[in-house]
């Protein structure tokens, strides 16, 4: 008498595929992959004007143009592949200051995100915004480091450029790559005003905001101007002016980005922005590690499911499938 050789039936071998998978998974395998990473350094602007609210939080409330930086650059960081480096600067009057070197965004995030979070406009030294000034010197900054630059700002110079001299940038065009980010709405909206401990008193007024620049020598024909007077007034008198209010300055800042070889941005959502940088920044090509413990896990996840999840499937479509019907015979 032959004794019949017993086969694992399907469900043995599911459930062995499902621990063996799940041991491989828990093992955490590794693979080298070459991918591109990004060395940036972010420059947010902490001037008044990014106190203007323009933007809109979660729930819908108003949001400050500084906040909307600080949510959005944060999730975009984490957005950026693994081996990227970002750095983190800050920029009022007329120049930047660095605030950490480039570091690794997936391995120190969290402090990434931190110090985002902790940017404050109390940081501010001085009160004007010379944003070309600002970017000039950053890019300078950046050269020797090989690093490139995302510059945050509405754009708004204060005081406002002269129309009658000419902005030139005396670096090397396309040294440093990386692009502007612009800041804020198109609309115009009102500067929040702060008294000395830092609590909003109102807004900006337009005798409050130079509306125009008493830097450098007077223009040629000051002396037609109203209100002119060759010592005390040697521009004339201060015309009217929006510079009170602000919008982002978009053309401005598309203009400075072709003078200095950077792309433009505006500030949306994070996905967008961490797309901006890659698009804009150079990539660089390094090997990296990629957790390959995704696809046993999935594989086992998928071995339980057709272990416990088809057969109760396949019974429930028996029982409500009808009954055939009985043939009758004359």
């Amino acid at each position: 008498m032959t004794r019949r050789s017993r086969r694992p039936d399907w469900r043995t071998l599911a459930l062995g595929a499902a621990l063996a998978l799940g041991v491989v998974a828990a093992l955490q395998p590794e693979a080298e992959a070459e991918r591109p990473t990004y060395d940036v350094v972010a420059f947010v602007d902490i001037t008044g004007s990014m106190n203007a609210r323009d933007y809109r939080d979660a729930s819908g409330r108003p949001q400050s143009r500084l906040e909307a930086v600080k949510t959005r650059l944060s999730t975009a960081v984490g957005r950026l592949p693994c081996g990227s480096r970002m750095g983190l600067g800050v920029f009022t009057e007329r120049r930047v200051f660095l605030l950490f070197e480039p570091m690794d965004v997936c391995r120190n995030y969290g402090a990434i995100a931190g110090a985002i979070a902790g940017l404050d406009w109390r940081m501010g030294w001085e009160g004007d915004s010379r944003v070309a000034s600002a970017v000039f010197a950053a890019l300078d900054m950046l050269a020797p480091m090989n690093a490139d630059i995302v510059f945050l700002t509405d754009g708004q110079e204060a005081p406002p450029m002269r129309a009658d001299m000419p902005l030139e940038y005396a670096g090397e065009k396309d040294k440093v790559k990386g692009l502007l980010v612009g800041v804020g709405g198109t609309e115009l909206v009102p500067i929040p005003k702060h008294d000395d401990f830092g609590r909003e008193t109102g807004f900006y007024a337009m005798e409050d905001v130079p509306q125009a620049s008493r830097l450098g020598p007077p223009p040629t024909g000051a002396e037609n101007l109203p209100g002119y007077n060759a010592r005390n007034a040697p521009f004339g008198e201060m015309p009217a002016g929006e510079e009170h209010l602000t919008s982002v300055r978009e053309v401005y800042l598309r203009d400075l980005g072709r003078m200095t070889g950077l792309g433009y941005a505006r500030l949306d959502q994070p996905d967008a922005l961490a797309q901006a940088i890659a698009a804009n920044a150079r990539p660089r090509p390094v090997a990296v590690a990629v957790d390959l413990s995704p696809l046993p896990a999935a594989a086992a996840l998928l071995a339980l499911v057709a272990l416990y999840g088809v057969p109760p499937l396949a019974r429930f479509g028996r029982r409500r499938a009808p009954p055939h019907a009985s043939r009758s015979f004359n």
